[in-house]
């Protein structure tokens, strides 16, 4: 090769690390802004309030914070809060192990149909499951005759309603690929049933169920709406404290102080749940599923399994549609009616919850293209292959970043935009624009992994054919990236509109009198006496998780009409990929 021929070849290298470059800088640069904006400097301003002297008292940077940390209450309250996550993610991985087995490694009739109950939870807001279990464990309900309303117990099964289904998808999917024959082995070498499982499966399955336990106990320490629908009075979280300090008595260095308190609990449990994930993923070689029939032998796992579906998920979910029916009068819909004509018994004015539905609809449609506007130049920047080392790096710090909202409650979110974006625009405060936003920040991290291994799994082949074509970057993105990730898109188009509608945790403190949601309009009138009010946030509850679910359909509907454009244009682009990328290879073999 002459020394021309080197000296071109470099001079294009170089030009395609510049466009590189340059579409990184164009694919980061909005969510960069988005990200500082209207996450870092809120959580930075809540940290501030923290850590900065009351006002007239001199002392150090740490005295608030310190004064916080050993105080009584403090100490109570964290001990609250670990106490309920700790349980929720036992409970849920005692139960949901069942599951796993029964599910994942066993064939039945209506398999098929459990397993779509089981994922029912990953559509419904907060709230909406606080609600049910009230309607379920009320005096006036079903289980009434248990006295398990209002109680710690009640808020920990309906934790274990949100995580049964995450047990049996991450801990499923490794049980359904492992190979078999080495408990059967185990088993001919005299080994019972129970031995072959705790020292030949277990050992095998321990790396994801630490990591679906670790992400458990993340989302059991962070269940503020929980809390609020079926807590007991006078016994609180964290969360539910540093909202009593914001509201009620409107001290936010208290509220600040407790809030890096949280965040330093949660950034813990993400820490540990990102590490467990790492190691489930290359923990193990497996092999191809394969299901086997229910057997006798397996009734005690499936008796749990069903009772848990049954009683766990059914049952709530029954219960709050047949309370939304019942009124002092007897079986009607004057609970549905009510929404369209009164705020509440006992409240002065307000909006109806019909209206608040509105703003749910308006806020979560606004809040699902924020996302998608953000989160897929970075997922796609993500999903790069990284040619050099510094590429490498630069993405796992972009990674990490994007995952930090996830470690950040949405209470904490919401109060840092009280201390940040409130204080610096009111009037946009007053109207509502900073809740979308607020739920974007929420939904951005589970849109963005969620489009990551789509990306991942299109063949480079395709990408180099079209730039061999002479096809930009963009182009490259539109054509191929495009419609192989449209099903994709739809779905997270629809996880993120779910998430946004049912948002609680950071709505909660941006909702003003002039402008509240449907999740916020449910906790206050379920926190009001009266039968109406109980009524209403029955039947309220009902039609928040029918919108949700209707959306997460309607996106799934549209994703599989894209889908099948999509199988064209993949099969098009294989076949010219394979057409312009063999004469390539040829080429550079005979240079």
């Amino acid at each position: 090769m002459t020394l021309e021929q080197n000296r071109l070849r470099g001079k294009l290298a170089r030009k395609r690390r510049i466009v590189t470059i340059l579409w990184s800088v164009a694919a980061l640069a909005l969510p960069a802004i988005f990200l500082a904006y209207f996450f870092v400097w809120p959580v930075a301003a809540m940290i501030g309030r923290g850590v900065t002297p009351h006002e007239g008292v001199e002392g150090t940077w740490w005295g608030p914070l310190l004064e916080v940390v050993l105080a009584e209450r403090t100490w109570r309250l964290i001990a609250q809060t670990l106490g309920l996550a700790l349980g929720g993610t036992i409970g849920s991985i005692a139960l949901g192990l069942f599951g796993a087995h029964i599910l994942s490694t066993r064939s039945f009739p209506g398999r098929g149909v459990i397993r779509a109950i089981a994922t029912i939870p990953f559509v419904l807001p907060t709230v909406v499951v606080g609600v049910a279990f009230r309607a379920l464990l009320a005096e006036n309900g079903p289980l009434g005759f248990l006295g398990l309303d209002q109680s710690m117990t009640a808020v920990i099964l309906a934790m274990i309603f949100f995580n049964f289904s995450v047990v049996v998808r991450q801990v499923g999917a490794v049980w359904a690929d492992l190979d078999p024959r080495q408990a059967e082995a185990a088993r001919t070498l005299g080994a019972s049933r129970f031995r072959a499982f705790w020292t030949v499966t277990l050992p095998a399955l321990k790396p994801s169920i630490w990591s679906a336990a670790s992400l458990i106990f993340l989302y059991c320490s962070t269940a503020y709406g929980l809390m609020m629908t079926l807590g007991k009075p006078g016994f609180g979280t964290l969360e539910t404290e540093i909202y009593i300090q914001t509201k009620t008595f409107l001290d936010l260095p208290q509220a600040a102080a407790l809030s890096i308190l949280q965040l330093v609990i949660v950034i813990a449990s993400l820490a540990v749940s990102q590490r467990a994930r790492s190691k489930s993923e290359t923990a193990l070689r497996l092999s191809q599923p394969r299901l086997r029939p229910l057997a006798r032998r397996d009734w005690f796992p499936a008796v749990v399994t069903f009772a848990t579906v049954g009683s766990l998920i059914i049952a709530p979910l029954f219960a709050l549609v047949l309370r939304s029916f019942s009124t002092p009068q007897g079986w009607s819909l004057n609970n549905y009616k009510l929404l369209a004509t009164s705020s509440g018994a006992g409240f002065g004015g307000g909006a109806t919850p019909l209206e608040t539905l509105r703003n749910s609809l308006l806020t979560a449609s606004d809040a699902m293209w924020i996302t998608l506007i953000a989160g897929l130049p970075l997922a796609w920047w993500l999903s790069r292959h990284a040619r050099t080392p510094a590429f490498g790096r630069a993405q796992k710090i972009v990674d990490a970043a994007v995952m930090l909202p996830v470690g950040v409650s949405g209470v904490t979110i919401g109060f840092g935009f009280i201390v940040s974006l409130q204080i610096a625009f009111p009037d946009l405060a007053r109207s509502g624009t900073l809740v979308p936003f607020a739920q974007a920040v929420v939904a951005l991290p589970v849109v963005v992994r969620m489009i990551i291994p789509i990306l991942r799994s299109v063949d480079p082949k395709l990408r180099e054919a079209a730039a061999t074509l002479g096809a930009s970057p963009l182009r490259v993105a539109l054509t191929v990236d495009g419609p192989m990730v449209a099903r994709g898109i739809g779905f997270a188009a629809g996880l993120s509109f779910a998430i946004a509608l049912g948002e609680f945790g950071a709505t909660s403190f941006l909702a003003s009198p002039d402008f509240q949601t449907l999740p916020v309009t449910i906790v206050r009138l379920m926190g009001r006496p009266g039968a109406d009010n109980y009524g209403m946030g029955m039947a309220a509850s009902v039609i928040l998780a029918l919108v949700a679910a209707t959306a997460m359909g309607l996106c799934e509907w549209l994703a599989e009409r894209s889908t099948r454009a999509a199988k064209l244009a993949s099969t098009s682009a294989r076949r010219g990929a394979v057409t312009h990328a063999q004469p390539r290879r040829v080429t550079a073999q005979e240079d």
